[in-house]
């Protein structure tokens, strides 16, 4: 009876010993993504590394689940670049193309105007009344993208999706 009762013990201790060393395996890697994420952030200069289109608004040039990198420098907006931006009081990112910028007199400021390649209408609804976007609003300029990486994703959320 011993030797049953070591075996068994012997086998618990197994068991708890392999979910502790997959509980710290685990750790490791949410750590390791973790530190990457936080490398990819200050070599880009920007929170948002990464981002997804998630409308049409930006077609033909970006479609609904391109997966896009982006890059924030010190270099002034231009017009013609494709920027994600937030607007105040909202939590969803936007992709939309510079079309209209300028500089405050004096202050080197700058007023920045959006709009998606595939509105009829340029952005100013979606701003604060009788204001344009401002740099602290630019999460990213779009420096480059994988065409419909995120697109499974969408499906799965979105039974009317296109992609």
């Amino acid at each position: 009876m011993g030797l049953i009762g070591e075996t068994v013990d012997s086998g618990k201790s197994r068991q708890l010993r392999q979910a502790l060393t997959q509980a710290v395996n685990l750790c490791i890697m949410f750590i390791s993504l973790l530190i990457f994420w936080k490398a990819l952030m200050c070599f880009t200069g920007t929170e948002s590394p990464v981002s997804v289109v998630i409308s049409g608004s930006m077609e033909p040039a970006l479609r609904r689940g391109d997966m896009l990198f982006l890059h924030m420098s010190k270099e002034p907006i231009r017009v013609g670049e494709i920027v994600v931006f937030n607007v105040d009081g909202e939590e969803i990112l936007i992709v939309h193309r510079v079309i209209e910028v300028h500089e405050r007199e004096g202050t080197g400021e700058v007023d920045i105007l959006t709009k998606g390649d595939n509105n009829s209408r340029d952005d100013t609804p979606l701003y604060a009344p009788g204001q344009w976007l401002q740099q602290h609003h630019i999460i990213g300029r779009v420096v480059g993208f994988f065409p419909y990486i995120c697109c499974l994703g969408q499906h799965y959320h979105d039974r009317e999706s296109n992609c």
